[in-house]
């Protein structure tokens, strides 16, 4: 008798739910943590998927139902939404294809201070102001007018400031609120399709990866202070960046659980960085990273929801402190760790998935993807708790290798 896709969404959640709470599935499960690679799958010019929603989508669909995963990634990451929707804000923060780099490179993150030193105190007391007539101005070209807006809280004063309303009709802010809007609706078009095609895929057979997602709070801080400005804060003023966590904590629980809540869909994607080794000593990392990370981390398992932590560098001295999440509640995707050691140190607690090198998918032998792959198989899949994946996303991975890497994981994933 065939099987219905209804009963092959079951299947694929079984098997990637067994992994999770660290017991042995079926086979291994299998991620497929696409990023760019449906465009490089169709022919698709990386520049298209921007501004052409419907044949990306499309792109998505068909690697999806082509490979055949147990869970897939997000169609709006990285690609995120429309390129007309970036255009009308004037986006500075992101360089995307065509836009500051080749139409075929994937996007990039622009660093910088949006948030700088001598501004945390202001940030501190009034966030909200902060980010509207300081952090826009400086991330979207469009609305640099936000600048010229009086303060926000001034108009807590009731009907004694209501002519203070006057200041949208400055002609450069009205037209700001226009790209605003004008990018909104673009946004929500975008967003609109992503959820089809998540209940199209769905009605397939297919589930996907994450609904939601949100970061450690350091790692905010360095998207807002930069990499350079987090570091030199905890050498010239620790007690502030230490107020400055604490201040985002509520809003990288808030927004995970919130986006979560409205897309139904259990698991939260995590992607972290700034507490890789290398970029701060063990001590840095107990005092300013590991405590607002560990408690992200635990709010969202204490909302019923599985964190999905993408461990972006090597974590291979901070391994101990995962041993700390709840046991058989996380999944810890794996980037340059030595994924076999994580095995041995937090195998009992967490989840493992990924490492696959991006290399061997974009220039390996077939010979090379499948010993890589067996390796990974039989020791990080011993006894389940492992969900087959590579180490970052596939943006530049050669299809036919990764079908080769999927058909092999099949074939040898299999628990006797």
């Amino acid at each position: 008798m065939d099987i219905t896709p209804e009963q092959l969404y079951q299947e694929r959640m079984k098997r990637v739910e067994d992994a999770i709470q660290l017991r042995v599935p079926d086979r291994v499960p299998f991620f497929l943590f696409s990023g760019y690679l449906p465009c490089r799958y169709v022919g698709m010019p990386l520049q298209q998927a921007h501004y052409d929603s419907a044949k990306y989508f499309a792109a998505c669909k068909k690697l999806t139902v082509d490979l055949a995963p147990d869970l897939y990634f997000n169609a709006g990451s990285p690609v995120k939404t429309a390129g007309a929707a970036l255009d009308a804000l004037g986006m500075k923060q992101i360089r995307w294809p065509g836009h500051g780099i080749p139409a075929n490179s994937p996007f990039q993150f622009v660093e910088d201070e949006y948030l700088r030193a001598d501004e945390v105190d202001a940030f501190l007391e009034d966030p909200s102001d902060f980010t509207v007539r300081s952090y826009l101005p400086r991330v979207y070209g469009a609305l640099e007018s936000f600048s010229m807006l009086p303060p926000l809280n001034w108009m807590m004063m009731g009907y004694i400031t209501t002519g203070l309303a006057a200041a949208i009709t400055i002609p450069a802010v009205a037209e700001a609120l226009e790209a605003l809007a004008a990018a909104g609706r673009e946004a929500a078009a975008w967003a609109a399709g992503e959820a089809a095609l998540d209940q199209e895929l769905a009605a397939l057979g297919f589930p996907v990866l994450a609904g939601s997602g949100t970061f450690a709070p350091m790692d905010f801080v360095g998207i807002i202070r930069s990499s350079k400005g987090m570091m030199l804060d905890m050498y010239r003023q620790p007690d502030k960046l230490l107020a400055l966590i604490d201040k985002l904590l509520p809003t990288t629980i808030d927004t995970a659980l919130a986006l979560a809540e409205m897309s139904h869909n259990p698991r939260v994607f995590m992607a972290i960085n700034r507490g890789a080794d290398g970029l701060m000593s063990l001590q840095q990392f107990e005092k300013f990273y590991w405590p607002g990370f560990k408690q992200v981390v635990l709010a969202v398992v204490d909302a019923g929801l599985t964190p999905v932590i993408h461990f972006q560098g090597c974590f291979d001295t901070r391994l101990e402190y995962f041993t700390e999440f709840p046991r058989g509640k996380v999944i810890g995707l794996f980037d340059r760790t030595d994924i076999f050691r994580a095995k041995e140190i937090v195998g009992d607690t967490m989840c493992i998935a990924g490492n696959m090198p991006l290399t061997l998918l974009r220039a390996g032998t077939p010979e090379e993807i499948k010993d890589y792959a067996r390796r990974l198989i039989n020791i990080v899949g011993k006894d389940g708790g492992f969900i087959m994946s590579s180490n970052t996303v596939l943006d530049d991975a050669d299809p036919e290798r990764v079908r080769i890497w999927m058909d092999f994981t099949r074939e040898y994933g299999v628990y006797r």
